[in-house]
């Protein structure tokens, strides 16, 4: 099983309406987007699909921490390591 990937910041997305999933294993080679890579892994984990109802920016958590998974809440900035200014 490969683990997860965890990013340090957020993706930030000019985000179009319509029914999408968010990498969760952080393998992706489309991020935020998922592309498949937690099934080729095997790192038991499965993206978060939600359905976007209008157009605008928004951050998508990286940190995988998030207490409002697949937005960014800024947890990132409190874990450990985080980057300064994070």
């Amino acid at each position: 099983m490969t683990p997860p990937r965890h990013g340090a910041r957020p993706i930030v997305v000019d985000e179009t309406p319509g029914m999408k999933a968010y990498c969760q294993c952080g393998h992706s080679g489309n991020l935020p987007y998922c592309d498949g890579s937690h099934a080729r892994l095997g790192t038991g984990l499965a993206p978060i699909v939600v359905e976007v109802t209008e157009t605008h920016k928004q951050a998508v958590c990286q940190c995988h921490h998030s207490g409002n998974l697949p937005w960014c809440d800024g947890t990132h900035a409190t874990l450990s390591g985080s980057p300064p200014g994070g």
